[in-house]
């Protein structure tokens, strides 16, 4: 019998989501309204109380941001070259300047110390990104912030779930943008949300989702920011209002998968193979991803085929560095300049992490795993 291929990653939509997305078409409405609306309350009562705006990505969230904060031409903002590329593009898009910092080589998140010390005068801002769902020392990050003056835009776009010293991500802080991508932990088919400080802010941020729109009365409507057009439709938000009660659920299974992950592979892994496990975080993180950098003997192209063609195993990789594409190379960055993101970009892989999976997929990739690197 051939052996069914074991996906990285798969979304779990039940019928109760898919029925409301036909109610949502059969009521005329589709596009941003009382779906939309209810599911962004929602969300404001998961992140206590604080003002949510829905989007149709959690890319243009991080944009809308930097412009509420007011960062453009002329501005640098720090972020981590380990990400997706939209992290840096983002700083891009507002006519800011992007610069890098090098990761911490446990959490692969930012490293704060490398973080001050490419602070300039110009420095407005810092994106940290939660990878995997794991953050950074919050407590830290703000006190270097506030240090220094500057904004944060935290992507936590894989940390719904997650949590900081007992509280929510995105409860407190500043920015916080989130998404809902097919892949992540509850998703909206794609979309995001924006937590923001204050209704003010959050007005300004509606302007920007639509063409800078402000409508008043029965047929009043002015322009006063460049907007795009970034909104969140009604069929997208009834899915996001069906995932999102089942959160804690599948925050807790995920987190169940990620100890037998551990127990699996067993205590002598990593000196026997020199391969890099993820941190043992079984309280603060969602465990969007479960990740393993592999040694330099094992290219990580060979690894991804063999898993594929002979265990019938999927696996993903996030993410390259994003200073050696070719974007960035061309605005300066090369090889050396963070050398710990470049090594975890060049060997990292994401093992199967779903709602669905079930310990015995598990068993199965960390057979997989441990063969291959055997091998080698």
């Amino acid at each position: 019998m051939t052996q069914t291929i074991l996906p990285f990653s798969r979304p779990t939509i039940d019928e109760a989501a898919i029925a409301a997305v036909g109610e949502v078409l059969r009521s005329g409405w589709i596009t941003s309204g009382p779906k939309v609306q209810a599911f962004e309350k929602m969300l404001s009562g998961y992140f206590g109380g604080r003002p949510v705006r829905t989007f149709n990505s959690g890319t243009c969230t991080m944009e809308i941001a930097l412009r509420v904060a007011g960062i453009g031409p002329g501005d640098e903002v720090i972020t981590t070259p380990i990400s997706w590329v939209a992290t840096a593009n983002v700083i891009i898009e507002v006519g800011a300047t992007p610069v890098f910092a090098d990761i911490d080589p446990i959490t692969r998140n930012l490293d704060l110390a490398k973080v001050e010390a490419a602070i300039t005068p110009r420095t407005k801002a810092i994106i940290p990104v939660y990878l995997a769902g794991l953050p950074m020392d919050i407590d830290a990050l703000y006190a270097l912030a506030k240090k220094y003056n500057l904004r944060v835009v935290e992507d936590a776009a894989q940390a719904i779930g997650s949590s900081w010293q007992g509280k929510r991500i995105g409860a407190v802080g500043d920015f916080v943008s989130i998404s809902f991508q097919a892949n992540k932990n509850i998703t909206t088919g794609e979309g995001g949300c924006l937590v923001l400080n204050n209704e003010e802010e959050a007005r300004l941020a509606e302007k920007y989702r639509l063409q800078g729109v402000t409508r008043s009365g029965i047929d009043g409507l002015d322009v006063d920011v460049l907007g795009g057009k970034f909104n969140m439709t009604d069929m997208m938000a009834a899915i996001g209002l069906h995932q999102f009660p089942q959160l804690d659920a599948i925050t807790a299974h995920r987190r169940a998968l990620a100890k037998h992950y551990f127990a699996q592979f067993g205590a002598d892994f990593e000196s026997s193979t020199g391969a890099q496990l993820p941190p043992r975080d079984f309280e603060q993180t969602n465990w969007h991803l479960f990740q393993l950098v592999l040694p330099e003997r094992m290219p990580r192209a060979v690894f991804m085929e063999k898993m594929l063609a002979d265990c019938k195993i999927a696996v993903g990789y996030h993410y390259p560095a994003i200073h050696l594409l070719s974007l960035y190379r061309a605005r300066g960055f090369k090889e050396g300049m963070f050398p710990v993101a470049e090594r975890v970009g060049r060997q990292i892989v994401s093992l199967p992490m779903f709602y669905a999976m079930t310990m015995e997929d598990v068993d199965r990739t960390v057979y997989a795993v441990k063969s291959l690197l055997a091998s080698e």
